[in-house]
């Protein structure tokens, strides 16, 4: 079909062109349809807010866009729209070529933060190699010097190599390139920024706490304990408890104590004395 570089579509007769083609990247090819036709209206429908004068009829402007954009990719009054854009295309031509070669506020800042970005890259790395340049120069300095202590001073050869490695040591460790330290992003987002934080006043402290338990006065017979109520037999008139019921926490001794402890409160109560005995 594309051996002359275009050719008619076998089954609906269109004309089809080889560079038109591309990769699908979206699964949906509806989504590959409307990228398309909207990179293509955007070329031309290319204005920006500060050519018009108010807000509303940028915004109007921008509402005419989609709805040419949806009209093309969903085949509605295709012609109509296509004669629209080309009225549009001679209205506008000029301020269409304009704007290709325009950048918008936006841009023009991301540009700029750009630009910033890669004059600081630059002086650092002068400033780099200048330093680098000094290290090299004051080593072979200091080479120097220790051979002509070495040869003509009258200190011993173990002094001479101590003080050469004191001053080895300061130079590896100087340098005179300033460390910038980095505080802000590249889109001019401020690093670190934090709500100022107030610390709170220091809080006493008492004693440690103490676990003491707790005593309850029932005024009746002594309550008796989990193995106590085993050994004397109570728990087998008592439900067992299911796996759910113990995933839960449950046990059948609870529902045990409960029952007891009702029926032995209070009967060592008498009304007329108003304790117990």
């Amino acid at each position: 079909m594309f051996i002359k570089g275009s050719g008619a579509c076998s089954e609906c007769g269109t004309a089809l062109r080889r560079s038109n083609f591309r990769l699908q990247l979206f699964e949906d090819p509806y989504i590959e349809k409307e990228i398309d036709i909207r990179k293509m209206i955007l070329k031309d429908f290319n204005k920006k807010e500060e050519d018009f004068t108010s807000l509303k009829d940028y915004n109007d402007y921008l509402e005419m866009v989609e709805s040419i954009i949806y009209n093309l990719t969903n085949n509605i009054d295709v012609e109509s729209t296509k004669k629209q854009i080309e009225f549009y295309k001679k209205d506008n031509k000029d301020l269409i070529k304009k704007n290709k070669s325009k950048l918008s506020k936006d841009e023009e800042y991301l540009e700029m933060l750009i630009q910033q970005e890669k004059q600081e890259s630059e002086v650092q790395r002068q400033l780099l190699q200048e330093d680098e340049a000094r290290q090299k120069n004051m080593k072979l300095k200091n080479k120097e010097t220790l051979i002509d202590e070495l040869m003509f001073s009258e200190m011993s050869a173990a002094d001479i190599m101590a003080s050469h490695r004191e001053l080895t040591k300061v130079t590896d460790t100087s340098s005179t390139l300033p460390k910038k330290a980095t505080t802000e992003f590249s889109t001019g987002i401020k690093m670190g920024v934090q709500d100022t934080y107030i610390p709170l006043s220091k809080v006493e402290t008492g004693e440690l706490y103490k676990y003491e338990p707790v005593e309850v006065f029932m005024c009746g017979p002594k309550f008796l304990s989990e193995e106590e109520l085993a050994i004397l037999g109570y728990l087998n008139h008592v439900r067992g408890a299911s796996n759910p019921d113990r995933g839960g926490g449950y046990r059948s001794v609870m529902a045990c104590q409960r029952a007891l402890q009702d029926s032995y409160c209070g009967l060592y109560y008498f009304p007329d004395s108003g304790a117990a005995s």
